[in-house]
Order: C-alpha cells, then sequence, then structure tokens
C-alpha cells in the first residue's frame, strides 16, 4: 500500500513540473490563432485561415460561406410573378363567337389586364459548373383580361360574345392553367446569391378554371363556361436576372380559342423569387 502511496506522489510530481512549463508566451513573427471561449465551446479561426473550428469535446469545422459550394439541386418554394395579361387578335370579323362586335371591342386594357403567377416550387438543377442548369417547376396561371367595351356579355352553350345597354363598372375574362415550366438558364455569377443571369424554354399549360365577370352598381356576376377557349397552352417563357430584379415573360405558340376567334396570349411582368 506504502509503494503505490509513493508511486501515486512521484507521478503527480511529475506531471506538475510539466504543468508548469510556460506555453502561454508566443513566438515571436509567427501568426496566431484567434480564440474565443463560450461556456464550454471553444472557437478557433487558425492563422492565416477564414475557416473556424468548434472544439467541443469533439472538433467541428465551420467553413466560411464563400467557400461553400452550391448545391446541384436547389429547390425554391412559393415564387409569384406579378405581371400584365394581353394578346395579339389575328380574328376574323364577324364569326361564329360573335354578334355585331368588331376587334376593337375586343381590345383589352393594357394597363388594367394582369397576370398572377404561383409557383408551387422550382428547382435548378446544375449541368456544367453551375453556371448552365435546368429550371423546371409547376404552379398556377391566373390571367384576367379587362376589355376597353365596358358593355361586352358574354353567354354560355353555346358561346356568343354580344354588346348590352348597360355599361359595367367592371368587366373581365378569367383564365387560369395549371402550368409546368422547363428552362435552360446560364447563370454568370454562379457563386453570388442574387445573380445575373438568362433563362429560356418552354411549358405547358391546362386550363382548369374560366369565367366572366360583370360588376354595376354594386352587382356582381358571374358566368362559368369554357367559352369554347383551348384547354391546352403551349407557350415560349423567359426569364431575366438583375441582381435582386427579376423578369418574365411568356409567348404562346397556339390561339386561346378553340373556334371562331383567333388570339395569341403574351405576359410580362416581375418575378419574386430567391434565384
Amino acid at each position: 500500500m506504502k509503494r503505490i502511496f509513493t508511486f501515486c506522489m512521484a507521478l503527480c510530481v511529475t506531471l506538475g513540473s510539466f504543468a508548469q512549463t510556460d506555453t502561454t508566451a508566443a513566438p515571436k513573427n509567427v501568426p496566431q490563432n484567434d480564440t474565443i471561449r463560450i461556456g464550454g465551446m471553444v472557437i478557433i479561426r487558425r492563422a492565416g485561415s477564414k475557416d473556424r473550428e468548434i472544439v467541443h469535446d469533439r472538433e467541428y469545422r465551420m467553413r466560411s460561406r464563400r467557400s461553400e459550394k452550391p448545391s446541384n439541386v436547389s429547390t425554391n418554394w412559393w415564387i409569384m410573378d406579378i405581371g400584365f395579361s394581353n394578346y395579339s387578335d389575328k380574328s376574323v370579323y364577324p364569326n361564329v363567337l360573335t354578334s355585331g362586335i368588331t376587334k376593337d371591342d375586343l381590345k383589352a386594357r393594357a394597363g388594367k389586364s394582369r397576370n398572377v403567377n404561383i409557383w408551387f416550387f422550382m428547382q435548378k438543377l446544375n449541368i456544367a459548373k453551375h453556371v448552365l442548369n435546368l429550371k423546371y417547376g409547376m404552379g398556377l396561371e391566373l390571367n384576367n383580361y379587362h376589355f376597353d367595351n365596358d358593355k361586352l356579355l358574354f353567354a354560355k352553350n353555346p358561346t356568343l360574345i354580344t354588346e348590352g345597354t348597360e355599361a359595367f363598372k367592371k368587366n373581365k375574362l378569367a383564365v387560369d392553367y395549371l402550368t409546368f415550366p422547363i428552362m435552360l438558364n446560364v447563370n454568370f455569377t454562379p457563386n453570388r446569391k442574387s445573380g445575373f443571369g438568362i433563362s429560356a424554354g418552354v411549358s405547358g399549360g391546362y386550363m382548369y378554371s374560366a369565367r366572366y365577370k360583370t360588376k354595376v352598381d354594386g352587382d356582381i356576376k358571374k358566368v362559368k363556361s369554357d367559352f369554347d377557349l383551348e384547354r391546352f397552352k403551349l407557350a415560349y417563357i423567359g426569364e431575366l436576372s438583375l441582381g435582386p430584379v427579376k423578369l418574365y415573360g411568356s409567348y404562346a405558340m397556339n390561339n386561346m380559342w378553340d373556334k371562331g376567334l383567333d388570339m395569341t396570349p403574351y405576359t410580362l411582368g416581375f418575378r419574386f423569387s430567391n434565384w
């Protein structure tokens, strides 16, 4: 027992002599590490490095954000577009849908006809060094067409567009699509969150709702029908990223009407998106 006690005492004296060695003085002309202690956690920034290490039982490395590489697949949820809707009218008047209506009567009000798109998600897939990417998604396209002629009437079964005797305070045709866009994206600044780039591609949409809405003296009426509109919509689409400002546009490949009229819809506006 005495031998064990003597051995332990000798071991303690030996360790104490090592512990008394002064290690706080740093050699001159040698870069020093920056150390911050927070409770039981120590944050160390190595000399000459932008990386930081957190020491707490284990050692974890926190890399500088600038050194992080973008993910090969990134997802952006709930993107919103706000812009304007219009169409190029090449219809021949009169026709099977119109009775005494002219091209001027069906002219859309440029400043009041609006487009709102709500994209459930968009994904960006890296193809080449995060400069060339594939973008695709799914969402809703909502188009409201207000007309210069405030006396227009839309009837259904059969579809007929006529001019009434009473002027409406509001009259619009609303056409909504479930749409799937796909684009090739060129990102000129892949290491920046809000960079500069351009995208171009196509979209395919299915019209799930259409209605004609009028308002006069507080009385609102809605007529729900497909109004002989084309159910499917194919369009050329594009996007321009100018830092935090993003613009979008689309131009349909086909006529928005199934018969009678010949109108090619297009949109233009601002996109609110993370990338």
